[in-house]
Formats: C-alpha cells, sequence, structure tokens
C-alpha cells in the first residue's frame, strides 16, 4: 500500500540507528543475547538533583501547555549557560526550546531551505541531518573525510563544495559518529571561507559538548563574522542522560528563532513542563556535577581502543570526544567470513550482529561507508564481552 502514501515519506530513509536496535530487539526477543552497541545512549541514570527538580514541577503543579518557544525561565537559563560555556550572547528571544535537539534542527532546515537548494553535509554526520534535508526539499551534499584526516575536512574541501546553490552547511562537534573534536583554528580556517560567502548559514550541532577528552570545546557562533550567521543547537540528552526527556534548544538569529517557533507553534506546540524545569536545573548547575559521568567514558574509550587494538584489520583513531569509534573495517570487503561474503560497512555490521551478537551501525549511513559506529555507552564488562565476542566472530 506504499503507493497510497505520499512522495514525501515514501523517499524518506529509517534512520540506520533505529533501525539496526529494531533488528537487535527483534533477536532479543527470539532469546538472542545481543549486545547493544548502536545507539547513541548514555546508560548511566539522570542525576539525583535533576529528578528532584522534576519531582517538585510536578508538585508544584505544572500541568498546562507551556510557550511554544519554551518557559521564560528556561530561556534564561539557556542563556546564562550561553554565556558561562560558549562566551556566547543570546537574547530570549534569541531561543526556542523544542522536543529534542532533532527538532530544533528540523525546525531550522525547515524555515531555511527552499526546495533545491543545497546544504552541505560535513561528513562523517549524524545521519539524520541528510533525512531532514531532504524532508525539506533541499539537496544533501557530502563534503567526505576520513580517517587518515581524523575526520575532519579543509577549508579547501568546503571552498569547493560551496556552489550558487549552497544555502546551509551543517557541522557537528564533538562528532557523532568520529568523536573528532574541531579546534578553534580548525574552525577559523573554515570561517575565513565562508566570509566570502555571506548568503550562507551555519547549523553547529553542540550536543556533545561537555564530553570531550582534553580538547577545550569552541562554539562556531564564536567566531565575531559567523555569530549572525550561525544556529547553534544543544541540549540535555547526551550530558545529562536525559535522552527520553527529550529537551533541546537552539540560539539563532531572532528572525530565524522568531521562524522555528511560528514552525514549532503549527508541529507540536511547546515542549513537555515537568521536562523543562527539570532543564532548568540540569542548566544552571556547574559542569562539575557531571564529570563523574565524563571521566567513565574517558576510561571507557580506552578500555574498547585497547581491544579494538587487538583487532588484526581493523583501523582506528583516536577520538576527542562523545562516545563513539569509528573504525575503518575496509580490510574485510571482499572477504568470506564463516560462509558469509563481506561487500561493504552494511554487510559487516549485518555479520556482527548474526555472527557476535552485537549490534553496531553502519559508516554508510554516516556519509563515510568504509566505517561502523561503535558506542562505547555501556558498561565496561559489556564492552569487553562484545569485543571478545566480535573478535572471536571475525577470526576465521
Amino acid at each position: 500500500m506504499t503507493d497510497k502514501l505520499s512522495n514525501r515519506i515514501n523517499n524518506l530513509p529509517v534512520s540506520a540507528t533505529l533501525a539496526m536496535a529494531a533488528k537487535a530487539r527483534k533477536l532479543k526477543e527470539n532469546g538472542v543475547d545481543i549486545i547493544g552497541l548502536s545507539l547513541g545512549e548514555p546508560d548511566f541514570n539522570t542525576p539525583d538533583f535533576i529528578k528532584k527538580a522534576a519531582i517538585q514541577a510536578i508538585d508544584d503543579n505544572y500541568n498546562s501547555y507551556t510557550p511554544v518557544d519554551g518557559y521564560g525561565e528556561l530561556k534564561k537559563s539557556i542563556c546564562n549557560k550561553f554565556k558561562r560555556d560558549n562566551g556566547l550572547d543570546y537574547e530570549s528571544n534569541q531561543v526556542v526550546v523544542s522536543t529534542g535537539a532533532k527538532q530544533s534542527i528540523a525546525n531550522a532546515i525547515q524555515v531555511l531551505i527552499n526546495p533545491g537548494d543545497d546544504v552541505l553535509l560535513v561528513a562523517p554526520y549524524w545521519v539524520s541531518y541528510s533525512a531532514i534535508v531532504t524532508l525539506a526539499e533541499g539537496n544533501p551534499i557530502e563534503i567526505r573525510s576520513d580517517i587518515s584526516s581524523d575526520f575532519k575536512i579543509t577549508p579547501l574541501q568546503l571552498e569547493n563544495a560551496i556552489t550558487r546553490r549552497t544555502k546551509l552547511v551543517i557541522i557537528n562537534s564533538p562528532n557523532n559518529p568520529s568523536g573528532s573534536v574541531y579546534t578553534e583554528k580548525e574552525y577559523l580556517g573554515l570561517a575565513k571561507v565562508l566570509e566570502k560567502y555571506p548568503e550562507i548559514y551555519i547549523l553547529s550541532d553542540e550536543i556533545y559538548e561537555h564530553i570531550n577528552y582534553g580538547v577545550p570545546h569552541f562554539s562556531f557562533a564564536k567566531i565575531p563574522s559567523m555569530f549572525d550567521r550561525t544556529i547553534t543547537v544543544n541540549g540535555v540528552a547526551k550530558a545529562f542522560a536525559m535522552t527520553g526527556w527529550r529537551i533541546g534548544y537552539l540560539g539563532a538569529p531572532y528572525w530565524i528563532a522568531k521562524a522555528c517557533t511560528k514552525m514549532q507553534g503549527q508541529i507540536t506546540s511547546g515542549a513537555n513542563c515537568i521536562a523543562q524545569r527539570a532543564t532548568i536545573a540540569a542548566l544552571e548547575a556547574p559542569v562539575s556535577e557531571i564529570q563523574y559521568m565524563i571521566d567513565e567514558f574517558k576510561e571507557r574509550r580506552k578500555l574498547i581502543i585497547d581491544l579494538l587494538n587487538e583487532i588484526e584489520g581493523i583501523k582506528l583513531n583516536e577520538p576527542k570526544g562523545a562516545f563513539y569509534v569509528f573504525p575503518d573495517v575496509s580490510s574485510f570487503f571482499g572477504k568470506t567470513i564463516k560462509g558469509k561474503k563481506i561487500n561493504n560497512a552494511s554487510e559487516f555490521a549485518i555479520f556482527l550482529l548474526e555472527e557476535a551478537h552485537v549490534a553496531t551501525v553502519t559508516g554508510e549511513a554516516f556519509g563515510s561507508p568504509n566505517n561502523i559506529r561503535i558506542s562505547y555507552a555501556a558498561s565496561k564488562e559489556k564492552i569487553k564481552k562484545a569485543i571478545s565476542r566480535i573478535k572471536k566472530a571475525i577470526k576465521d
């Protein structure tokens, strides 16, 4: 019956991360012991001080519709956070609170992109960027990088990708899926190119900003020439272990923020009232309150890198942020393992799921066809067990 559906939905791909999670769940339901390393979801509980704020909000009878762009108190907290952590001066009318950073990204793309506009995706990129651009009838254009460049693009690559149709560039640091972190100097190099094209806007996804290991986070909008052209997107899902609370936000030029509020008013209206009150507590707390999670991720990063480096054929770099490794597995392409021919990263990921019972995600979905993404947002015990299974499975 797909012929009865709109072309819009028929042309929209299923999220690769969610598709792999669904396959893993189906195997689990059939009694298979699957270790899930496909989703980008911290395995920590939401910190108690945030939960207490939510309980207080319930007791205080926060149960009515919220303003479309978010509670004024929360927007003030977001402005203070932008100033404290990023050196950015946003006013409350430049901030929009949404149902997750994904909606913030979708709002911005919907209000900026016309049919036929080109949107440059700095690859590897989060899987949903391309789909959201397609939904807005824009053209997703990849600028590829690989492990040899630490999964970062150069100013020359950016320059060569720009055309008269380019409207938006989407950047993401710390990066999902590679974990790479752009330095201030590297971003300044990209900004120097963009200064020549004032009609191009930038969407900077900074959801992993606090999860970094030694390279200071730098916000693209902090570059003076870029501030009035940049939409800064963030949220509480990753750093505060609040994935299910679904609160994201953006800071942008007023006219873009106003348009995003208009868009959101016709789609979902305001975000959940209790989650918004809890987010105030999260953002007003010092970053030191969540340092224990970052420290644990850093230990897990070392563990998974050490274990994967023991497997011949897997090529790794050292990610400086987020909670993913993004190994190059192209050495396995064309080989037959356990009677199964591996032609690409997607088949390799399926092989790991079926033979090692470990769920990962193909790099093809992120614009990097030689790689797979492995999340280490899981316990050390699960990581050890998963990599042991992978090592055994590919040893033919």
